[in-house]
């Protein structure tokens, strides 16, 4: 492994991090920071597949693949932060955090970037495989990243149209794919980073640090950062409604839903 490669990719992190938190305070919208921290780790793994000397074809398609990740979800959240009020999760935190929000905040934003070293890390040890290239596995890890890519972009198209109905204002979102699930853009985003440990994985054993990429978004949407502050705004803002959507959407994996008398149009994120 090039560890001076990657410590200089961890500081680069950083230092992007440093930059979203500025532009927080400078301009009171958090959504930049999630713009700013998307391309960072697209960043971060293209430099990523520079650095490592796997097969020469896999690495390109390790660049492709993250290249694309961070360019439409970077420009999708910019997109949305341009349009928009401040980002309900964020606005929670600060609020808890009061008069040392700033700096606390700050430190919020360094652990965001170890979090995004996590990932890049996953590129980096998918692109160092110098194994034979195709494989069927290689197909798969492709595959599984379009249909990933492809999944999140559709959700998020389905939400924003939802937005513009007058429904928006009083309902929640059920069209699509979010009859499946109350957080498919979530779903299909950490569905992506698993097919990093197929590309990775090999005999050497480093690639076996891939999992952590998946196993940390799992964790983080279900269960720290996504879903739980972005329900509780849900709870608080359609009470009944959307504790009779919990009852017949699941919440993270797509699946049969339980239907009702009173079939509604998904999450506003």
């Amino acid at each position: 492994m090039d560890f001076i490669a990657l410590l200089l990719i961890a500081v680069g992190l950083s230092v992007a991090m440093t930059i979203a938190w500025a532009v927080q305070r400078a301009t009171g919208l958090s959504g930049w920071i999630d713009t700013i921290w998307s391309l960072a780790v697209g960043l971060g793994g293209i430099a990523a597949t520079f650095a490592a000397q796997g097969h020469p074809q896999r690495s390109i398609l390790a660049l492709v693949l993250i290249a694309l990740w961070s360019a439409r979800l970077g420009s999708h959240i910019g997109t949305r932060t341009r349009g928009g009020g401040e980002d309900p999760r964020y606005a929670k935190f600060i609020e808890e955090w009061g008069d040392s929000a700033s700096s606390k905040l700050f430190f919020f934003l360094q652990i965001q970037a170890v979090a995004a070293f996590v990932l890049v890390l996953a590129v980096y040890l998918a692109a160092s495989n110098d194994a034979a290239f195709p494989t069927a596995v290689d197909g798969a890890a492709l595959l599984i990243g379009l249909i990933a890519l492809a999944g999140e972009a559709i959700s998020d198209h389905q939400l924003a149209q939802f937005r513009k109905t007058p429904q928006a204002k009083s309902e929640i979102c059920e069209v699509g794919l979010w009859r499946y699930s109350r957080h498919p853009n979530y779903f299909f985003e950490w569905m992506f980073w698993c097919c990093w440990p197929l590309m990775a994985i090999d005999t050497s054993g480093w690639g076996l640090l891939s999992l952590l990429a998946p196993l940390m978004m799992y964790w983080l949407l279900v269960h720290v950062s996504g879903i739980p502050p972005l329900e509780e705004h849900m709870l608080k803002s359609r009470g009944e409604k959307f504790r009779a959507l919990k009852n017949r959407v699941n919440a993270f994996f797509p699946g049969p839903r339980k239907e009702t008398r009173h079939e509604h149009v998904g999450i506003r994120h």
